[in-house]
């Protein structure tokens, strides 16, 4: 009989388990599969849950953001006007043109059709299609008719905003007075710049989202929307006479270029409101043209840039006189042909001998020895606190931006040569306007006037005032000075400067260049500031040309347009 054989140990049979590990039921294994199972459908529950609730307004408006443009809108900019109602300056509808680069498809083709369309280089529109952003500006303020030419062509990623620009019809006419803006509507220079606030209104908020690029995408219908609106700026009228402006700035230009100068200004002025009609200097500019303007085209000297006066000082020193009582117009005074003071020899423009001349001799020849001697018999402190009491150290508080002060030195700073200088308009500084304003004075009753340029806001009728100041007390002083500057014109230095049937009054000047501390050889200043004494009209004209080599005179360029004010204004004597 034959034995039973055992299988061998570890074989089927019985379970064996392997070294180091113990066995697992399969119960077991099933419930940490379902464990594991359960673990990794939590985690995803919860991203889910994280996703769609959590953050779900972040990603939807990252994705939102990826197809959506912002930017803010300009409002309409105040017009301008002139006193008349002429346009100086006034905002137009413009087209803006931008890109999204990353819908142009074809960027050589795009940047050539721009070229041909808008003008300028392909190769910087190539630049700003391959620029890493979804907005770039291609053309800003573009005519509506560009706008519309650029939209026929339909091109891929090529967008348009309703914008408005800046026009300036009278071009230079007036040019350093308005001013001028930028692109983003700020103004930059004059009374762009003054009256900015008032002007350029508030800027809107705009976003539009768009679709999948394709070609002359539009805007998802619905996804555009203006999220603030944009409030228009207000209107202002100045004083500035358009038609006069023209006027001055032709006579003036004209004028300076006969005494071989490109330099000059000129303004004029009414002594009993004091409002600008007309301002200038040269060279000008054309606030519609910026690209060709001169250096130094945008600052209005005659109020921005003092100067030493020269002779049209001398009617502070003698209206100073007058009011002190020390002399009189017929008063006499012996003028020998030089003085010296502390060093310096001090003599006439032209050589004389000696003379006894009257007070109103001294002013009609303008002489620097009398009116030296003059002003020192008079007092000196005296004739510097006239000074500081009609204003000529302080601004006159136009309403224009770079006002300069001029210059004074402290009264204890003086030595005898000084106050010589001082009395003929040397050694200090003062700018044409503050000069327009004190000649204003003088026929307005000694009262000064702020000189200005708004005068209303037409869409309230609101009219700002201006403050007044009494500098001169006595009457007869300002007769006799009003009757001594007649004779200038008709007896004296200013005889040029006459019109046929008009009482012409005023003072020349023929000033020295100071340089490095010593004056300058036969180059002066040229200077005329008067008016049209005992007429219908208080406007007071100051005229100036700069660096002309030898003596001469700016009368005749005064004449030219006081002449074509007495016509234009219907100016009549009394």
């Amino acid at each position: 009989m034959a034995s039973r054989q055992q299988p061998p140990r570890g074989s089927a049979g019985r379970p064996r388990a392997s070294r180091g590990a113990a066995a697992v039921p399969v119960g077991s294994r099933m419930t940490i599969a379902v464990l594991v199972f359960a673990a990794f459908a939590a985690v995803f529950l919860l991203r889910l849950v994280y996703l769609q609730v959590i953050v779900s307004d972040h990603y939807s408006a990252m994705a939102s953001e990826s197809r959506t443009v912002s930017f803010t809108t300009t409002p309409r900019r105040g017009t301008i006007y002139d006193r008349n109602g002429i346009v100086l300056a006034t905002s137009v509808e413009a087209t803006t043109i931008y890109a999204n680069p990353s819908e142009v498809e074809d960027v050589p083709y795009t940047a050539f059709r721009l070229a041909e369309t808008l003008g300028g280089k392909e190769s910087d529109y190539e630049k700003i299609l391959e620029s890493e952003t979804t907005f770039a500006y291609v053309k800003r303020q573009a005519t509506v008719e560009e706008g519309d030419a650029v939209r026929e062509l339909g091109l891929d990623g090529i967008y348009f905003i309703a914008d408005t620009r800046r026009e300036y019809p009278n071009g230079s006419i007036g040019g350093q007075v308005v001013g001028y803006c930028n692109v983003d509507g700020e103004g930059i220079t004059g009374l762009e710049l003054q009256y900015n606030d008032i002007l350029k209104g508030t800027p809107g908020t705009y976003s539009a989202e768009r679709g999948n690029a394709s070609k002359g995408s539009t805007p998802i219908p619905g996804g555009v929307h203006e999220e603030t609106p944009a409030v228009d700026g207000t209107d202002i009228m100045i004083s500035l006479d358009i038609k006069m402006q023209n006027t001055v700035e032709q006579a003036l230009a004209s004028g300076v270029e006969k005494l071989g100068t490109e330099e000059g200004s000129a303004v004029i002025m009414d002594a009993g409101t004091g409002e600008v009609y007309a301002i200038c200097s040269l060279p000008y500019m054309d606030p519609s043209d910026m690209s060709s303007s001169k250096v130094g085209s945008d600052q209005l000297k005659p109020i921005t840039q003092a100067f030493e006066p020269g002779s049209i000082f001398k009617t502070v020193s003698i209206l100073s006189i007058l009011e002190g009582g020390s002399m009189t117009p017929e008063s006499t005074l012996f003028c020998p042909a030089t003085i010296s003071a502390d060093g310096y020899t001090i003599s006439d423009s032209h050589e004389r001998g000696d003379e006894t001349y009257t007070l109103r001799q001294i002013l009609d020849h303008s002489s620097n020895i009398g009116v030296s001697l003059a002003v020192q018999n008079a007092g000196f402190r005296e004739f510097y606190d006239d000074i500081l009491q009609y204003n000529l150290n302080e601004r006159t508080g136009v309403d224009y931006p770079g006002e300069a002060s001029g210059t004074l030195r402290p009264f204890e700073n003086w030595g005898r040569v000084i106050g010589y200088n001082a009395s003929f308009g040397q050694g200090l500084s003062v700018t044409p306007l503050q000069m327009v304003r004190f000649y204003g004075a003088i026929i307005n009753d000694g009262v000064e006037v702020t000189p200005h340029f708004l005068i209303s806001k037409p869409q309230t009728g609101e009219r700002p005032e201006y403050p007044t100041e009494k500098v001169v007390d006595s009457p007869a002083a300002l007769e006799d000075m009003r009757s001594m500057l007649r004779t200038v014109v008709t007896d004296g230095t200013g005889k040029a400067a006459g019109v046929e049937g008009y009482e012409v009054a005023g003072k020349t000047s023929t000033a020295e260049i100071a340089e490095g501390g010593v004056y300058k050889k036969g180059i002066y200043n040229l200077c005329f500031t008067g008016y049209i004494d005992n007429s219908s009209s208080q406007l007071v004209c100051f005229v100036g040309a700069n660096e002309v080599s030898g003596m001469a005179q700016v009368t005749q360029i005064f004449h030219d347009i006081m002449a074509t004010a007495i016509e234009q204004y219907n100016i009549t004597p009394k």
